[in-house]
Protein backbone atom coordinates (compact mmCIF):
# COMPACT_ATOMS: atom_id res chain seq x y z
CA UNK A 1 0.00 0.00 0.00
CA UNK A 2 1.38 3.38 -0.98
CA UNK A 3 2.07 5.92 1.79
CA UNK A 4 -0.65 8.24 0.51
CA UNK A 5 -3.25 5.47 0.56
CA UNK A 6 -2.11 4.37 4.02
CA UNK A 7 -2.40 7.94 5.33
CA UNK A 8 -5.90 8.25 3.89
CA UNK A 9 -6.91 4.95 5.44
CA UNK A 10 -5.53 5.86 8.88
CA UNK A 11 -7.10 9.31 8.64
CA UNK A 12 -10.43 7.77 7.76
CA UNK A 13 -10.26 5.39 10.71
CA UNK A 14 -9.36 8.18 13.12
CA UNK A 15 -12.03 10.45 11.69
CA UNK A 16 -14.59 7.70 12.00
CA UNK A 17 -13.60 7.02 15.60
CA UNK A 18 -13.87 10.71 16.51
CA UNK A 19 -17.23 10.95 14.78
CA UNK A 20 -18.46 7.90 16.67
CA UNK A 21 -17.25 9.31 19.99
CA UNK A 22 -19.06 12.58 19.35
CA UNK A 23 -22.24 10.78 18.33
CA UNK A 24 -22.17 8.55 21.42
CA UNK A 25 -21.57 11.59 23.65
CA UNK A 26 -24.48 13.47 22.10
CA UNK A 27 -26.85 10.52 22.42
CA UNK A 28 -25.95 9.45 25.95
CA UNK A 29 -25.58 12.79 27.77
CA UNK A 30 -28.47 13.80 30.08
CA UNK A 31 -30.79 16.54 28.85
CA UNK A 32 -30.45 18.53 32.06
CA UNK A 33 -29.15 18.25 35.62
CA UNK A 34 -31.87 17.25 38.06
CA UNK A 35 -31.91 19.55 41.07
CA UNK A 36 -33.44 16.98 43.38
CA UNK A 37 -30.55 14.65 42.66
CA UNK A 38 -27.85 17.31 42.78
CA UNK A 39 -29.08 19.31 45.79
CA UNK A 40 -27.43 17.09 48.40
CA UNK A 41 -24.05 17.90 46.87
CA UNK A 42 -24.60 21.66 46.52
CA UNK A 43 -22.98 23.93 49.12
CA UNK A 44 -25.62 25.83 51.13
CA UNK A 45 -28.47 24.08 49.31
CA UNK A 46 -30.62 24.91 52.33
CA UNK A 47 -30.26 28.54 51.23
CA UNK A 48 -31.33 27.81 47.64
CA UNK A 49 -34.49 29.24 46.13
CA UNK A 50 -36.07 29.23 42.68
CA UNK A 51 -38.11 32.01 41.11
CA UNK A 52 -39.75 32.42 37.72
CA UNK A 53 -38.42 35.50 35.92
CA UNK A 54 -39.79 36.26 32.47
CA UNK A 55 -40.68 32.59 32.01
CA UNK A 56 -37.26 31.30 33.15
CA UNK A 57 -36.68 29.42 36.41
CA UNK A 58 -33.73 31.11 38.11
CA UNK A 59 -31.75 29.73 41.03
CA UNK A 60 -30.33 31.89 43.78
CA UNK A 61 -29.06 31.53 47.32
CA UNK A 62 -29.96 34.01 50.05
CA UNK A 63 -28.09 34.80 53.25
CA UNK A 64 -28.73 37.30 56.03
CA UNK A 65 -31.75 39.22 57.23
CA UNK A 66 -34.44 39.99 54.61
CA UNK A 67 -34.63 43.53 56.03
CA UNK A 68 -30.88 44.23 55.69
CA UNK A 69 -29.44 46.31 52.81
CA UNK A 70 -29.43 44.09 49.71
CA UNK A 71 -26.25 42.93 48.00
CA UNK A 72 -26.37 40.96 44.72
CA UNK A 73 -23.49 38.60 43.82
CA UNK A 74 -22.93 37.69 40.14
CA UNK A 75 -20.56 34.89 39.08
CA UNK A 76 -18.45 34.54 35.93
CA UNK A 77 -18.54 32.51 32.72
CA UNK A 78 -19.21 28.74 33.23
CA UNK A 79 -19.32 29.37 37.00
CA UNK A 80 -22.18 29.39 39.51
CA UNK A 81 -23.11 30.51 43.02
CA UNK A 82 -20.47 28.03 44.21
CA UNK A 83 -17.77 30.72 43.87
CA UNK A 84 -19.47 32.72 46.66
CA UNK A 85 -19.91 29.80 49.09
CA UNK A 86 -17.40 31.22 51.60
CA UNK A 87 -17.70 34.96 51.00
CA UNK A 88 -21.52 35.15 50.90
CA UNK A 89 -22.08 34.11 54.55
CA UNK A 90 -19.30 36.48 55.64
CA UNK A 91 -20.96 39.40 53.88
CA UNK A 92 -24.30 38.43 55.42
CA UNK A 93 -22.71 38.35 58.88
CA UNK A 94 -21.49 41.89 58.21
CA UNK A 95 -25.11 43.05 57.97
CA UNK A 96 -26.32 42.51 54.40
CA UNK A 97 -29.10 40.62 52.69
CA UNK A 98 -26.86 38.70 50.31
CA UNK A 99 -28.33 37.15 47.17
CA UNK A 100 -25.98 35.04 45.03
CA UNK A 101 -27.51 34.46 41.61
CA UNK A 102 -26.99 31.76 39.01
CA UNK A 103 -27.09 33.50 35.63
CA UNK A 104 -29.49 32.10 33.06
CA UNK A 105 -27.84 29.06 31.48
CA UNK A 106 -25.40 28.48 34.33
CA UNK A 107 -25.41 26.74 37.69
CA UNK A 108 -28.90 25.49 38.50
CA UNK A 109 -30.84 28.19 36.71
CA UNK A 110 -32.85 27.06 33.70
CA UNK A 111 -31.04 26.89 30.35
CA UNK A 112 -33.62 27.49 27.61
CA UNK A 113 -32.53 27.18 23.99
CA UNK A 114 -34.57 30.25 23.01
CA UNK A 115 -32.64 32.64 25.29
CA UNK A 116 -30.00 34.65 23.39
CA UNK A 117 -27.33 34.50 26.18
CA UNK A 118 -25.99 37.97 25.45
CA UNK A 119 -24.46 40.08 28.20
CA UNK A 120 -27.25 42.60 27.70
CA UNK A 121 -29.94 39.95 28.20
CA UNK A 122 -28.19 38.59 31.29
CA UNK A 123 -28.13 42.06 32.84
CA UNK A 124 -31.82 42.49 32.03
CA UNK A 125 -32.56 39.22 33.84
CA UNK A 126 -30.68 40.44 36.91
CA UNK A 127 -32.78 43.62 37.00
CA UNK A 128 -36.00 41.60 36.56
CA UNK A 129 -34.92 39.19 39.30
CA UNK A 130 -34.28 42.10 41.66
CA UNK A 131 -37.71 43.55 41.00
CA UNK A 132 -39.31 40.12 41.45
CA UNK A 133 -37.69 39.95 44.88
CA UNK A 134 -38.90 43.44 45.77
CA UNK A 135 -35.44 44.99 45.42
CA UNK A 136 -35.33 48.30 43.60
CA UNK A 137 -31.71 49.17 44.39
CA UNK A 138 -28.77 47.14 45.68
CA UNK A 139 -25.01 46.91 46.00
CA UNK A 140 -23.76 44.80 43.08
CA UNK A 141 -20.69 42.57 43.48
CA UNK A 142 -19.61 40.80 40.30
CA UNK A 143 -16.74 38.61 39.14
CA UNK A 144 -15.13 38.18 35.70
CA UNK A 145 -17.84 37.78 33.00
CA UNK A 146 -20.33 38.71 35.71
CA UNK A 147 -18.52 42.03 35.91
CA UNK A 148 -19.52 42.72 32.31
CA UNK A 149 -23.11 41.86 33.23
CA UNK A 150 -22.97 44.20 36.23
CA UNK A 151 -21.43 47.03 34.22
CA UNK A 152 -24.09 46.66 31.55
CA UNK A 153 -26.76 46.78 34.28
CA UNK A 154 -25.15 49.91 35.72
CA UNK A 155 -25.10 51.62 32.34
CA UNK A 156 -28.68 50.65 31.41
CA UNK A 157 -30.34 50.85 34.85
CA UNK A 158 -28.17 53.16 36.97
CA UNK A 159 -30.93 53.79 39.51
CA UNK A 160 -30.87 50.11 40.46
CA UNK A 161 -27.18 50.06 41.38
CA UNK A 162 -26.07 51.54 44.70
CA UNK A 163 -22.36 50.74 45.03
CA UNK A 164 -20.49 48.59 42.53
CA UNK A 165 -17.75 46.04 43.25
CA UNK A 166 -15.90 44.63 40.23
CA UNK A 167 -13.69 41.58 40.74
CA UNK A 168 -11.22 40.79 37.92
CA UNK A 169 -13.94 42.02 35.59
CA UNK A 170 -14.42 41.53 31.86
CA UNK A 171 -14.81 44.85 30.05
CA UNK A 172 -14.26 43.94 26.39
CA UNK A 173 -14.03 41.06 23.91
CA UNK A 174 -10.36 40.21 24.45
CA UNK A 175 -11.20 36.86 26.08
CA UNK A 176 -12.76 35.72 22.80
CA UNK A 177 -9.20 35.35 21.46
CA UNK A 178 -8.63 32.39 23.78
CA UNK A 179 -7.91 29.31 21.60
CA UNK A 180 -10.83 27.34 23.05
CA UNK A 181 -13.33 30.13 22.43
CA UNK A 182 -11.96 30.64 18.92
CA UNK A 183 -12.52 26.96 18.17
CA UNK A 184 -15.97 27.09 19.73
CA UNK A 185 -16.91 29.92 17.39
CA UNK A 186 -16.57 27.59 14.38
CA UNK A 187 -19.92 26.09 13.40
CA UNK A 188 -19.96 22.35 14.09
CA UNK A 189 -16.63 22.36 15.89
CA UNK A 190 -18.06 24.15 18.92
CA UNK A 191 -21.01 21.78 19.12
CA UNK A 192 -18.68 18.77 19.06
CA UNK A 193 -16.04 20.17 21.41
CA UNK A 194 -18.13 21.78 24.15
CA UNK A 195 -19.64 18.60 25.66
CA UNK A 196 -16.22 17.02 26.10
CA UNK A 197 -14.65 20.11 27.68
CA UNK A 198 -17.59 20.90 29.97
CA UNK A 199 -17.70 17.34 31.30
CA UNK A 200 -13.93 16.84 31.60
CA UNK A 201 -12.57 16.87 35.14
CA UNK A 202 -9.04 16.77 33.73
CA UNK A 203 -9.68 19.90 31.67
CA UNK A 204 -11.24 21.59 34.71
CA UNK A 205 -8.20 20.74 36.83
CA UNK A 206 -5.90 22.29 34.21
CA UNK A 207 -8.12 25.38 34.06
CA UNK A 208 -7.95 25.75 37.84
CA UNK A 209 -4.16 25.59 37.77
CA UNK A 210 -4.22 28.65 35.52
CA UNK A 211 -7.00 30.40 37.44
CA UNK A 212 -5.64 30.14 40.98
CA UNK A 213 -2.36 31.53 42.26
CA UNK A 214 0.19 28.69 42.72
CA UNK A 215 0.07 29.14 46.49
CA UNK A 216 -3.65 28.37 46.33
CA UNK A 217 -3.45 25.17 44.28
CA UNK A 218 -4.30 23.26 47.45
CA UNK A 219 -7.88 24.39 46.70
CA UNK A 220 -7.97 22.12 43.64
CA UNK A 221 -9.77 19.22 45.27
CA UNK A 222 -12.06 16.53 43.92
CA UNK A 223 -15.00 18.21 45.67
CA UNK A 224 -14.26 21.58 44.06
CA UNK A 225 -13.91 20.02 40.60
CA UNK A 226 -17.15 18.03 41.02
CA UNK A 227 -19.02 21.11 42.25
CA UNK A 228 -18.03 23.11 39.18
CA UNK A 229 -18.48 20.34 36.60
CA UNK A 230 -21.79 18.98 37.99
CA UNK A 231 -24.14 21.75 36.69
CA UNK A 232 -22.34 21.79 33.32
CA UNK A 233 -22.65 18.08 32.57
CA UNK A 234 -25.84 18.05 30.49
CA UNK A 235 -27.05 18.95 26.99
CA UNK A 236 -28.79 22.18 28.00
CA UNK A 237 -25.64 23.44 29.76
CA UNK A 238 -23.46 22.53 26.77
CA UNK A 239 -25.76 24.65 24.61
CA UNK A 240 -25.82 27.65 26.97
CA UNK A 241 -22.03 27.67 27.47
CA UNK A 242 -21.52 27.65 23.71
CA UNK A 243 -24.26 30.19 23.06
CA UNK A 244 -22.86 32.59 25.67
CA UNK A 245 -19.39 32.45 24.11
CA UNK A 246 -20.82 33.17 20.66
CA UNK A 247 -23.04 36.01 21.94
CA UNK A 248 -20.15 37.62 23.89
CA UNK A 249 -20.17 41.34 23.07
CA UNK A 250 -18.58 43.52 25.74
CA UNK A 251 -16.70 46.22 23.80
CA UNK A 252 -19.52 48.70 24.39
CA UNK A 253 -18.77 48.48 28.11
CA UNK A 254 -15.17 49.64 27.78
CA UNK A 255 -16.27 52.49 25.52
CA UNK A 256 -18.89 53.72 28.01
CA UNK A 257 -17.04 53.36 31.32
CA UNK A 258 -16.80 57.13 31.72
CA UNK A 259 -20.59 57.30 32.05
CA UNK A 260 -20.60 55.39 35.36
CA UNK A 261 -21.15 57.61 38.41
CA UNK A 262 -21.50 54.93 41.11
CA UNK A 263 -18.89 54.57 43.82
CA UNK A 264 -16.93 51.59 42.54
CA UNK A 265 -14.46 49.25 44.20
CA UNK A 266 -12.19 47.38 41.77
CA UNK A 267 -10.48 44.27 43.16
CA UNK A 268 -7.86 42.29 41.24
CA UNK A 269 -5.52 39.41 41.94
CA UNK A 270 -1.95 40.37 41.12
CA UNK A 271 -1.45 37.03 39.31
CA UNK A 272 -4.65 36.91 37.27
CA UNK A 273 -3.91 34.85 34.15
CA UNK A 274 -7.50 34.97 32.88
CA UNK A 275 -8.43 38.67 32.67
CA UNK A 276 -5.40 40.98 32.46
CA UNK A 277 -4.85 43.49 35.23
CA UNK A 278 -4.70 46.26 32.62
CA UNK A 279 -8.51 46.03 32.66
CA UNK A 280 -8.42 47.04 36.31
CA UNK A 281 -6.28 50.06 35.57
CA UNK A 282 -8.62 50.99 32.72
CA UNK A 283 -11.65 50.79 35.03
CA UNK A 284 -9.90 52.90 37.65
CA UNK A 285 -8.90 55.49 35.06
CA UNK A 286 -12.34 55.80 33.45
CA UNK A 287 -14.70 55.53 36.45
CA UNK A 288 -14.39 58.77 38.39
CA UNK A 289 -15.55 57.49 41.80
CA UNK A 290 -13.46 54.33 41.86
CA UNK A 291 -10.85 52.72 44.08
CA UNK A 292 -8.50 50.01 42.83
CA UNK A 293 -7.20 47.33 45.20
CA UNK A 294 -4.70 44.69 44.10
CA UNK A 295 -4.47 41.59 46.28
CA UNK A 296 -1.02 40.06 46.44
CA UNK A 297 -0.38 36.36 45.72
CA UNK A 298 -3.86 35.96 44.30
CA UNK A 299 -5.24 34.77 40.98
CA UNK A 300 -8.55 35.28 39.18
CA UNK A 301 -10.97 34.58 42.05
CA UNK A 302 -10.12 36.69 45.14
CA UNK A 303 -13.49 35.92 46.74
CA UNK A 304 -12.39 32.28 46.92
CA UNK A 305 -8.62 32.59 47.29
CA UNK A 306 -8.71 35.35 49.95
CA UNK A 307 -12.28 35.17 51.23
CA UNK A 308 -11.80 36.91 54.59
CA UNK A 309 -9.81 39.78 53.11
CA UNK A 310 -12.28 40.05 50.24
CA UNK A 311 -15.27 40.27 52.60
CA UNK A 312 -13.46 42.86 54.73
CA UNK A 313 -12.72 45.07 51.72
CA UNK A 314 -16.25 44.84 50.33
CA UNK A 315 -17.84 45.48 53.72
CA UNK A 316 -15.69 48.53 54.50
CA UNK A 317 -16.38 49.95 51.06
CA UNK A 318 -20.13 49.39 51.34
CA UNK A 319 -20.38 50.79 54.87
CA UNK A 320 -18.36 53.95 54.37
CA UNK A 321 -20.43 56.86 53.09
CA UNK A 322 -17.79 57.74 50.50
CA UNK A 323 -16.72 54.18 49.77
CA UNK A 324 -13.35 54.41 51.46
CA UNK A 325 -11.40 51.43 52.76
CA UNK A 326 -8.88 51.25 55.58
CA UNK A 327 -5.71 49.70 54.23
CA UNK A 328 -3.30 50.83 56.90
CA UNK A 329 -3.16 47.45 58.64
CA UNK A 330 -3.38 45.18 55.59
CA UNK A 331 -0.04 44.02 54.18
CA UNK A 332 -1.48 41.86 51.40
CA UNK A 333 -3.01 44.61 49.29
CA UNK A 334 -1.86 47.50 47.18
CA UNK A 335 -4.20 50.46 46.68
CA UNK A 336 -3.69 52.19 43.36
CA UNK A 337 -4.16 55.97 43.19
CA UNK A 338 -5.19 57.22 39.73
CA UNK A 339 -2.75 59.75 38.28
Amino acid sequence: MRKRDLALTVGGVIGGAVGTAVAVKMLTRPKTVDWETAAKYVAHSDRSHFINVDGIRMHYQEFGSPTAPPMILIHGYTASVYVWKTAAPMLADAGYRVIAVDLVGFGYSEKPRWFDYSIQSQSRMISRLMLSLGIGRAHIVASSYGGAVALNLTLDEPAMVDKLVLVDAVINDDQKDHPVLRLAAIAGVGEALTPFLCDSKTFMRVRMQGTLHPSNHYMITADRIDSIVRPLAAADAHHSVLAASRAWDANRIEADLGLIDQQTLIIWGDHDNVVPIKNGYKLNEEILNSRFVIIKNCGHVPMEERSELFAKLVTEFAVHEKGRIDNNDIEDIKVEIPS
